[in-house]
This record gives C-alpha cells, sequence and structure tokens, in this order.
C-alpha cells in the first residue's frame, strides 16, 4: 500500500476508474474519503476505453435521438425513466470533466464528435483514441491533491464488513504486497470495482477485471441482475503477442469494414446497417462466419483510409498494431471478439443503492437498468459519471442514513489456515474456469452447455472454498474465488432466461418472446457458498 489505510472514514470507494474516482471526488466534499485501488491508480477498465463517452452536443443532435438508440441498442430491456434521466444530465456531466482537466478532441476549436455503431448521431467525445487514458490522468491527479481522499494503492477488497442486521459497515484489506488483511469502517461502501472480464478465456479487460464486488455483493446477499447478458466486442485484435487489445468501435463508426480471409464483406448477410450494427448483432456474426469457415480470425479494413487520417484519428491503435508488424493503411487487422463489458451487476436505484444497507455499486459493477439487454457503444463512462453524482447528491441530503448502532469490526481471524504449497491449485482452477466459460457460456450457448458448465463449476467451487479456508489467503486466491463467483451468476441467469435476446442467444430458444421482457434477478441461498 501506498499509504496507511486508516481503521474508519465516512466513505469507502473500492475501485479507481472513472465512476470510483468522481464518487470520490464529489464525496470528499461531504467527509473523509478512503480510496483503494487494487493496483496503481490509474489501473482500470476506464484507463482502456478507447472509443469516448456520449451525449448530445450538437444541435443536429437530441436527447430523444440518444434515448431511442440507447433502448434500441437494449433490446427490449432498458429502463426508459433509466435511460432519459442519463442522456438528460450527459452534457452536464461533461462539462463537468472539461473543468476537472479532461481534453477532449477537437477540430477547428469545435469538439469533434465521433460515430459509433448503434448511434444515428455524432456524439461521442474523445480524446483521439486514447479516451479511457486521458479521463484517468486528470481524475487520478485531482484524487491526489484532494486533501480529504485517502488513495490506497496496491491494495484488495477480501469481502464486506457486515453487522448482525445483514448492513454493510466497510470491507476486508488486503495488502498485496505483505497479504495482510485489516478491516476498514464505513459509513458507506461504493463499490466501483468495474467488470469481469477475466471470466473469460478471450478478454478486451486488464487483468484487474476479475468481477470483486459483484462476487462481494453477491457473498453479502445483494440482489443482482441480468449477468446473463455479457457483452462479446467484435474486434479485439488477433496476434500472439498482443495481450487483450481492443480494435475501437469508433474504427467502424469511421467506415471500417469486416472482411473475411479472401476479402469478402459478410455484415451484409445478418444486418442492413452492416458494421455499424449493435454488438451483440456484430460478434454473433463474427463466431458464426469463424465456425463456418474454420477461419481463425477475420479482418477490420481501414485501407481505404488514406495513412494520414489514421494516424491522426486514431493514433494509439496505429502505432500498437503497426508494432505487431501491420500497418493499418495498407494491411487489413485481423479481429476476434472477446468478453468486453457486462450489462448486469449489483442491482441499484437510480441513487446507486443497492438492497444491503450501506452498501452503493457504480459504474460496470451496477446493474442500473441503463443498458438493457446489449449497451450501446460509449453509454458505459457516461453511465459512471451520471450515477457517481447521483449517488454523492444522495448520501448529501440528512435523509440519505437511518441512524445505526455501534459497530466495532472484529480482526481478520485466519483460523488455522497455513501457507499454501500447492500453488498449482490456483492456476488450473483459474484456467479451466475461463476455458470452459468460453466454450459453454460464450456467444452462442444451448442448455446442455450450460448444465455442462454449472456441474463442473460447482465441483470447481467447492475445491477453491476447501483452498480458501485451509490456506492464508493470496490476491490470486481472492481473485479466483471472485472468477467462480461472478461465472456461476452468469449461468445460473443464462439458464432461467428462457429466450434469446441481446447478449444472450441461446440455440434452444433462438426467438425473443414479449412475455420474457423482464429482468433476470438473483439472490445467494442463506447459508450456501
Amino acid at each position: 500500500m501506498s499509504k496507511r489505510a486508516p481503521r474508519r472514514s465516512d466513505y469507502l470507494v473500492l475501485g479507481s476508474g472513472i465512476a470510483g474516482l468522481l464518487t470520490a471526488k464529489k464525496l470528499a466534499r461531504l467527509g473523509r474519503v478512503t480510496l483503494v485501488t487494487k493496483k496503481e491508480a490509474a489501473e482500470s477498465n476506464t484507463n482502456y476505453a478507447q472509443g469516448g463517452i456520449a451525449a448530445v452536443m450538437s444541435e443536429l443532435d437530441t436527447f430523444e435521438s440518444h434515448v431511442r438508440d440507447t433502448l434500441i441498442a437494449g433490446a427490449g430491456l432498458c429502463d426508459e425513466k433509466v435511460a432519459r434521466l442519463t442522456v438528460a444530465e450527459a452534457p452536464e456531466r461533461v462539462r463537468e470533466l472539461q473543468e476537472l482537466g479532461v481534453r477532449f478532441s477537437e477540430r477547428e476549436s469545435v469538439i469533434d464528435l465521433g460515430l459509433e455503431a448503434g448511434h444515428s448521431h455524432r456524439r461521442i467525445l474523445h480524446a483521439g483514441d486514447i479516451t479511457g487514458r486521458e479521463i484517468e490522468r486528470a481524475l487520478v491527479s485531482g484524487a491526489r491533491r484532494d486533501k480529504n481522499v485517502t488513495l490506497i494503492e496496491n491494495a484488495l477488497a477480501v469481502d464486506l464488513l457486515l453487522d448482525s442486521r445483514g448492513a454493510c459497515r466497510g470491507a476486508y484489506i488486503m495488502d498485496r504486497a505483505t497479504g495482510e488483511i485489516t478491516p476498514l469502517e464505513a459509513g458507506a461502501t461504493v463499490l466501483a470495482t468495474g467488470g469481469a472480464g477475466k471470466v473469460y478465456l478471450f478478454t478486451s479487460n486488464p487483468d484487474i477485471a476479475t468481477g470483486d464486488g459483484m462476487a462481494m455483493a453477491w457473498r453479502a446477499g445483494a440482489v443482482m441482475a441480468n449477468m446473463e447478458f455479457v457483452q462479446f466486442h467484435p474486434t479485439c485484435l488477433y496476434h500472439p503477442q498482443a495481450k487483450n487489445f481492443l480494435l475501437s468501435e469508433a474504427l467502424r463508426g469511421e467506415g471500417g469494414r469486416l472482411i473475411l480471409k479472401d476479402g469478402t464483406r459478410f455484415m451484409s448477410r445478418y444486418d442492413r446497417r452492416k458494421e455499424l450494427a449493435p454488438r451483440d448483432i456484430v460478434a454473433r456474426a463474427i463466431d458464426s462466419e469463424l465456425k463456418r469457415t474454420g477461419d481463425e480470425c477475420v479482418y477490420l479494413d481501414m485501407t481505404h483510409h488514406p495513412r494520414a487520417f489514421l494516424k491522426s484519428r486514431f493514433p494509439n491503435i496505429y502505432a500498437k498494431v503497426k508494432s505487431f508488424g501491420i500497418d493499418m493503411a495498407v494491411d487489413p487487422i485481423p479481429a476476434v471478439p472477446a468478453a468486453h463489458f457486462f450489462c448486469g451487476g449489483v442491482h441499484t436505484d437510480t441513487n446507486g443503492r443497492t438492497s444491503v444497507p450501506g452498501l452503493y455499486a457504480v459504474g460496470e459493477t451496477a446493474h442500473t437498468g441503463l443498458h438493457g439487454a446489449n449497451r450501446l457503444a460509449s453509454n458505459s463512462l457516461l453511465e459512471g459519471c451520471v450515477f457517481a453524482h447521483r449517488l454523492a447528491e444522495h448520501l448529501a441530503s440528512s435523509s440519505a442514513f437511518a441512524p445505526r448502532a455501534a459497530f466495532k469490526a472484529k480482526p481478520w481471524n485466519p483460523g488455522r489456515a497455513v501457507t499454501s504449497d500447492e500453488a498449482v491449485v490456483i492456476s488450473q482452477n483459474w484456467d479451466e474456469i475461463r476455458q470452459l466459460m468460453w466454450n459453454y457460456v460464450g456467444i452462442v450457448r444451448t442448455n446442455k452447455r450450460l448444465d455442462r458448465a454449472l456441474a463442473r463449476l460447482q465441483l470447481l467451487r467447492r475445491e477453491i472454498a476447501d483452498y480458501y479456508w485451509d490456506f492464508l489467503p493470496t490476491p490470486d486466491v481472492v481473485e479466483l474465488r471472485n472468477i467462480a463467483d461472478v461465472a456461476t451468476m452468469v449461468i445460473r441467469c443464462a439458464m432461467k432466461r428462457k429466450e434469446s435476446r441481446g447478449l444472450h442467444y441461446t440455440l434452444d430458444y433462438p426467438a425473443t418472446k414479449s412475455s420474457w421482457r423482464r429482468n433476470t434477478f438473483i439472490k445467494k441461498p442463506a447459508g450456501r457458498d
């Protein structure tokens, strides 16, 4: 840890993406905030966001259009009230980011608005193709300067602190360097730990995306929603030396063409919008073509654009693929789908409250109802901004907290646990979970695949539980336990939905049914691991 964690704070924020950093910034006006992050503060899914943030900033665009695009992408499951309030608050939240030092790209002194799949207008504010990195730069800098924010880096939340009534009173925090686990009490605890792409074998997410907040909330008894809707980004760079590098949606927004090895375009066979169809359609189309042809990848062709334009509009992507010997001005870029974003999560209201008193969730960890069955491109950073603001406004109100009895956290009790000499158990189970999720619970599902995945996962979870309690926890064990819990939630939600909708596609129920136009809610059975 870079700083010694205080024993108590007014507010504890777990995670340092856009949602966590903005929440900490706003709560610092109300009291003492401890912000805990797994690695360095800038290491988050936000940092890797290339595309941008969606907001109506042009006179040619309208709130109604942005709402309509969101609802269409969400395949009938978006909460329209949430979509409308999010879209309406977007311009103000963007201006707030600018005031905090975020520098969006301009063209002739005017904000340059990009176009991405599913959007009917240019409304994507970006900073070249490193928007997330620019946002992290500005917000991390602000957090470090704020005297009311204690930033604890290289620390991992293990589990939530619950009182006798089941209310959240903070979390147990592990120092990654020493393995020491200490309780950190808080008046309110905010989960902003991001997504869980590492549950899958192939993902665009960084290694930290192990669904920690979702898993801890599940174990604490929180209601979870729509975990079956995992968005697979259609285009990640396919190269043996490239690790989870995303080929931004904005490439297709600027005319990128998806082609097969022989140069044939194929998206017209799947959707009239071709490459600009929503991500679920494009990902399934690519998956279908790969299964049909037996090819290892498809290609994203940008060669119809001048090199000067590509280097100016996509400097980071251009340089990255060039480092692998691919000149995108003359070479189509090899691409495959990969797990990217969770549309489900810890169910919250419009103020970030979960079903567990004292526990809040924002960003990808939360299910607000905005995304429905499929997220519209660049609505995720927007969601983080809007709900960080709404959560802080809620906590600022005098009625936010009910009086609670005094609470004193118990020290972490390792019991009879000893240091492990069998680390191979961790790597074996880690690889097996990610492989079975990719093969059985991926882009296309069946009842038989889900049954097999759950049966195998139940065995793995028992083995992981035994290991967790027999040996002293390490960061790897904590993350393994979390991806196993998240995988279980995904499978159980998928098994409950007897239709295909948005990101959930099953060969056993290929039609979308109006009778299933409802969310999937699950909760951990009491007393069961």
